[in-house]
């Protein structure tokens, strides 16, 4: 008989040891695919994107502004980018443990948010200067491209936009339109991802609901949702 407890009992013993260790299958199942990993990974490749494309159209004319070729949103991206890898490598998790793990959080929602709103600022541009030049009339004077609105259009008082050290000015009407255009997409992009990371730390945050059936013994805390 007391054997017969014993073995009930050993057997419980090993259960709730089962019960209570971690699957090392499912945490390995897809590490890419964990928070914040896959966010940092789209906004490190986003933000090269942005910035590349944003100095090959600074190469085309030196005479474009800081706003048409938004580079400093690619860069600020690659920045917060990186403090999503060292927010994955001190092991994130959704309940901080340590103060380096609740400051990396605080930091990195603050950067989503602020990555969030430098894209649509540099979508904002991009959209209005794709606007321009896709109505742009341009003449070759020199070694510059001078152009101008359909008055008719877009611009009643016929504003003249110069762009120097231009040989063609299909490069302009063509070429320029289409990084514009590839900015519009990219940035939009960019905005979304950081809007997820931002959306995800502030859930795990603070809406970190728990709703199940409790199973094993009360000192394992194992829950299951239903």
């Amino acid at each position: 008989m007391g054997q017969g407890q014993k073995g009930s009992s050993d057997k419980e013993g090993n259960k709730n040891k089962r019960d209570e260790s971690p699957a090392p299958e499912d945490g390995q199942k897809c590490r890419v695919c964990r928070f914040p990993l896959l966010v940092a990974l789209l906004q490190l490749l986003l933000g090269v994107a942005v910035t590349v494309v944003a100095f090959l159209m600074l190469a085309i004319s030196p005479s474009l502004l800081a706003r048409e070729t938004p580079h400093w949103a690619g860069i600020i991206l690659c920045l917060v980018s990186i403090l999503g890898f060292v927010l994955y490598c001190i092991t994130y998790l959704p309940d901080e443990r340590t103060s380096m793990q609740f400051i990396g959080k605080l930091l990195y929602f603050v950067l989503c948010t602020i990555g969030l709103v430098i894209s649509v600022m540099a979508l904002s541009f991009a959209g209005h200067h794709y606007t321009q030049t896709s109505s742009f009339r341009c003449e070759q004077e020199g070694e510059d491209c001078v152009c101008i609105l359909d008055k008719d259009k877009n611009d009643p008082i016929a504003r003249t936009f110069t762009y120097k050290g231009v040989s063609d000015c299909e490069v302009i009407t063509g070429t320029l339109t289409l990084y514009f255009l590839l900015q519009i997409v990219l940035n939009l992009a960019q905005a979304l991802v950081c809007a997820i990371g931002a959306f995800i730390m502030w859930k795990h945050r603070y809406q970190v609901i728990f709703a199940g059936l409790q199973i094993g013994t009360p000192s394992s805390k194992q829950w299951q949702k239903v």
